[in-house]
This record gives structure tokens, C-alpha cells and sequence, in this order.
């Protein structure tokens, strides 16, 4: 993968239930920023 953006962190979350979906928690600081997720095969 390529990143040609100016990246401020990178960070490693794990995906949790919620209802029928899941979630990813981000801090509050990244509200309203642009996001890519990359799902990896464990």
C-alpha cells in the first residue's frame, strides 16, 4: 500500500460488536477527518 496523503498517526484498533454491525473506536480528535480502514487477515 501507498500513502501519498500527509498522514498524522497511525493507530491499531480492534473491530467490537454493536447491534447487528461492528465498530471501530477512533479518539475524538479524528472527528470529522478522512479515514481509510485496512481489515488484515490474522
Amino acid at each position: 500500500m501507498t500513502i501519498k496523503d500527509t498522514v498524522e498517526e497511525i493507530y491499531e484498533k480492534r473491530i467490537t460488536p454493536y447491534g447487528n454491525g461492528a465498530k471501530i473506536d477512533a479518539p475524538k480528535k479524528y472527528i470529522g477527518k478522512r479515514v481509510f480502514v485496512v481489515i488484515l487477515k490474522d
